[in-house]
């Protein structure tokens, strides 16, 4: 009898195996959960086309932007957990939980975790035309000005979003706030000077303060960046502390076989450590994750870190989206 089960529990063993033992054997479709030309849409294609290469198959960019990315991770959260749906988004991943009264899936628990991506920090940056000069210049004249200065944002839930809720947060001052449907169109109106200033991810600005489009006051981050070395800190400008990164991270629907997460996550630590990706993320002012952080565990431990870390931010905010 133990001989026929043992018998029997090998076959169904050697049975299943084959299912994800030749994954992936298609295309599979990485949901970006906003619009094309963003800078998440940009560390995308970026990677996927490292990992294309890694995987043996084509990685398709599917842009489901609306409703500060939930849309597109609610789209992935119902996808088969067959590992042909992943899901790339940044920080906003963590402060949906917050932002929105109802979300359509359950951000802990709807999904698996393939690791994290890169930690991309922002610049405040403003049209070219405005008045301050510098940091301090430019804390001043919105606190002397806040009934008439703008500021621009992607949306509820993006990363300028944010980061403008920070800088206000940090100056006790609230200010106008413009939503765009995204970054692009909010870039662009900041460039003609319908906008006064926005913060915004250094993929996205880069390229546009180099050529002096728009006129950069600070980077949010602990170090000055390599690619806009005059570009001076929060901290030296004035606002000790200020620092905010927009991680990214790439998911699956809950479910999704352990075999072909691993798969996946191997492919991803290959291309962060390819040297064709780690040059064109650093002409954006980022770096790739490290083998250590591009992993579930990392991913998972993250996430729970950073809903825990925004939710009061949130809150005393009061800003809420349905």
């Amino acid at each position: 009898m133990r001989k026929l089960l043992a018998a029997a529990l090998g076959a169904a063993a050697l049975l299943a195996t084959p299912a994800f033992a030749a994954y992936p054997e298609r295309a599979i479709t990485v949901v970006v959960p906003f619009s094309a030309g963003g800078p998440t849409d940009t560390v995308t294609r970026i990677l996927a086309e490292a990992m294309s290469r890694e995987l043996g198959q084509q990685i398709v960019v599917d842009n489901v932007g609306g409703a500060g990315g939930t849309l597109g991770a609610g789209r992935v959260a119902k996808a088969d957990p067959d590992g042909y749906t992943l899901l790339l988004h940044h920080i906003g991943m963590a402060t949906s939980a917050s932002l929105y009264r109802k979300l359509a899936y359950d951000t802990l628990g709807a999904f698996d975790y393939v690791g994290l991506v890169t930690d991309v920090p922002m610049v405040i940056v403003a049209r070219p035309t405005f008045e301050p000069k510098d940091l301090k210049g430019l804390i001043d004249y919105v606190k002397a000005n806040k009934d008439k200065v703008t500021y621009a944002n992607a949306g509820i839930g993006a990363a300028s979003h944010l980061c403008g809720m920070l800088f206000m947060s940090a100056i006790q001052t609230p200010l106008t706030t413009v939503p765009y449907k995204g970054t692009g169109p909010a870039l662009t109106d900041l460039m003609g000077g319908q906008v006064d200033f926005m913060c915004d991810q250094t993929t996205n600005t880069t390229n546009q303060i180099k050529e002096g489009k728009i006129k950069a006051y600070a980077t949010t981050t602990a170090k000055r960046l390599a690619p806009l070395p005059d570009v001076p800190t929060a901290e030296e400008g004035g606002l000790p502390g200020f620092q905010v990164g927009i991680w990214h991270g790439i998911y699956a629907p809950k479910g999704t076989p352990k075999e072909a997460l691993d798969k996946l996550t191997a492919a991803l630590q290959k291309a962060l450590a390819d040297p064709n990706v780690k040059e064109r993320f650093a002409s954006l002012g980022t770096a790739p994750s490290t083998t250590a952080e591009a992993t579930p565990e990392a991913l998972k431990a993250k996430l729970e870190s950073e809903i825990a870390r925004w939710r009061p931010v949130i809150q005393a905010a009061g800003q809420y989206a349905d």
